[in-house]
C-alpha cells in the first residue's frame, strides 16, 4: 500500500474539466475556484450536475447501475435555500437521473417522473406531479434480464413505507410503483441495495423502523417468485441505541454475503460497520469495522464494491465541518481487515452537506465514485451542492 505522503509527492495536474450536455456547468467552472479539487496519481475529479441556484444531493438514496460503459445514477435536485442543515427548498424536490454511456466522460440528466417514478417518495413532493398509488405486482420479475435494475424508494426516513420499481431497458422507463411490505416492523424506509441471485430470486437489504418507531435497523430480505411475495431472512445485528442505515451489500460465494452499514452510536459516534454471514443471510457475525469514524452529523453511508481482481473497495465520505474529505480503503482478504484510508479529495471547502456515495467498476477497471459536494467554505465559491464523481485507477494501490 502506498502511504499518502508519496501519492502527495506525485506531480499535480489541474482539474481536466469534463463538459456534460448543461450549459450552465461551463458558467459554474469558470466561476468557482477549483470547484472540482486537484487530481493525484489515478484519481480525477469531475462534475456531474451544477448548476447556480441548485442544490443537487443523495445519490446512495436512489442507487447506481451499469451495463458495459453505461452508468446512470439516481439523486435529487431542488433550489438551493438558505437554512441550517440540507439548504434546499422541500416544496421545489424531484428525482433525477444522470446518465453516461462514455463510463463517465459525459452525462446528461433525465427526469425520474418521465421516465415512470410516479409514486410518492421521500424528497419528491412537487406539486406539479400528480402522485400514482402503489400497485400489487402481477407477474414475475426476471432479475437476469441483461438490462435490468430495479431500485426500492421510501416515503420518509423513519416508518417508510416501501415501494419498488424495475426497469428492463436500464432505466429508461420504470415499472411501478409496486407495493412492499414492512416484514411485520414499524415501517420498512429501504434504499436500494440488492443481490441478484437467480431468475426470480433476489436478497435485498434495507433498513427499518426501531421498535420506538424512529430509524434504523437493517433487514435481509428475499424474494424467490420474481418479486411477488418477499419473506424476511434475518436482523443484521441487533437493535442499536442509535442507528444503523443505509447497507451496502455484496456476495462473496454461494454462502458467503458481507454488508457494511452506516451506524451512529447513542452518544452520536459515527462509524462504518461491517458483518459477514455463511450461511446465505441467515445469520450474521460483526467484524472488525471497516471505518472506526466517519465525522460528525450523523456520518455517512458506505459505497462497497468487489473488484475484478478479487480485492474489496469501499468509498466513504469523512464530513467535517472545517473540511470533508472523500476516502477509500481497500481489502484484500474480503472485509476481515481494510488497509489505511487512501485520501481521494479534501482542501476544497467542503462543509458537512456532502457524501452519499455510490460506486461502480467500468470495463477498463477504473472505479467511478459518485456523491453530492460543495465549496463553500472556499472563498469566493458560491454555497450550491452538486453532484461529483471521481475516478480512481485501483491499480496504483497493489
Amino acid at each position: 500500500m502506498k502511504s499518502l505522503s508519496k501519492i502527495l509527492k506525485n506531480k499535480q495536474t489541474h482539474l481536466k474539466i469534463v463538459v456534460p450536455a448543461i450549459t450552465l456547468l461551463f458558467f459554474f467552472l469558470l466561476s468557482c475556484n477549483n470547484p472540482g479539487g486537484k487530481d493525484i496519481k489515478g484519481v480525477h475529479h469531475g462534475i456531474i450536475y451544477y448548476k447556480d441556484g441548485d442544490f443537487a444531493a443523495w445519490p446512495a438514496n436512489n442507487g447506481i447501475w451499469i451495463w458495459d460503459n453505461e452508468i446512470l445514477v439516481g439523486f435529487v435536485q431542488a433550489k438551493h435555500k438558505e437554512r441550517r442543515g440540507h439548504t434546499y427548498d422541500s416544496n421545489t424536490a424531484g428525482y433525477k437521473y444522470a446518465r453516461s454511456k462514455d463510463g463517465g466522460l459525459t452525462w446528461t440528466i433525465e427526469d425520474a417522473y418521465e421516465k415512470g417514478i410516479t409514486g410518492y417518495i421521500c424528497s419528491n413532493p412537487k406539486p406539479k406531479y400528480k402522485v400514482e398509488p402503489t400497485t400489487t405486482l402481477r407477474e414475475s420479475i426476471d432479475f437476469t434480464h441483461t438490462d435490468f435494475a430495479m431500485t426500492f424508494l421510501r416515503a420518509s426516513n423513519d416508518t417508510g413505507p416501501s415501494c419498488f420499481y424495475y426497469s428492463n431497458n436500464r432505466g429508461n422507463r420504470w415499472y411501478g410503483p409496486y407495493n412492499f411490505p414492512d416484514f411485520e416492523t414499524h415501517g420498512a424506509a429501504a434504499r436500494t441495495d440488492y443481490i441478484v441471485e437467480g431468475k426470480h430470486e433476489l436478497t435485498a437489504f434495507l433498513t427499518v423502523a426501531k421498535s420506538n418507531k424512529k430509524e434504523g435497523r437493517v433487514l435481509c430480505a428475499r424474494t424467490t417468485d420474481g418479486g411477488l411475495t418477499w419473506k424476511k431472512v434475518s436482523w443484521i445485528g441487533p437493535e442499536p441505541e442509535g442507528f444503523d442505515i443505509m447497507p451496502s451489500s455484496l456476495r462473496l460465494s454461494p454462502a458467503e454475503i458481507l454488508t457494511v452499514i452506516r451506524s451512529k452510536s447513542a452518544d452520536d459516534h459515527s462509524s462504518l460497520t461491517s458483518y459477514r454471514s455463511e450461511d446465505n443471510g441467515t445469520s450474521w457475525t460483526r467484524l472488525t469495522d471497516p471505518v472506526a469514524d466517519t465525522g460528525g452529523h450523523n456520518g455517512n453511508p458506505p459505497a462497497l464494491l468487489k473488484l475484478k481482481d478479487g480485492r474489496l473497495a469501499l468509498g466513504y465520505i469523512y464530513r467535517d465541518k472545517y473540511g470533508s474529505r472523500v476516502c477509500l480503503r481497500f481489502s484484500l482478504d474480503n472485509g476481515k481487515n481494510w488497509d489505511d484510508e487512501i485520501l481521494l479529495r479534501s482542501g476544497d471547502g467542503a462543509n458537512v452537506d456532502v457524501g452519499y456515495p455510490r460506486m461502480v467498476q467500468r470495463p477498463d477497471g477504473k472505479l467511478v465514485l459518485v456523491y453530492y459536494w460543495n465549496n463553500s467554505l472556499q472563498e469566493p465559491a458560491k454555497p450550491y451542492r452538486y453532484i461529483a464523481f471521481t475516478t480512481i485507477d485501483p491499480e496504483v494501490w497493489k
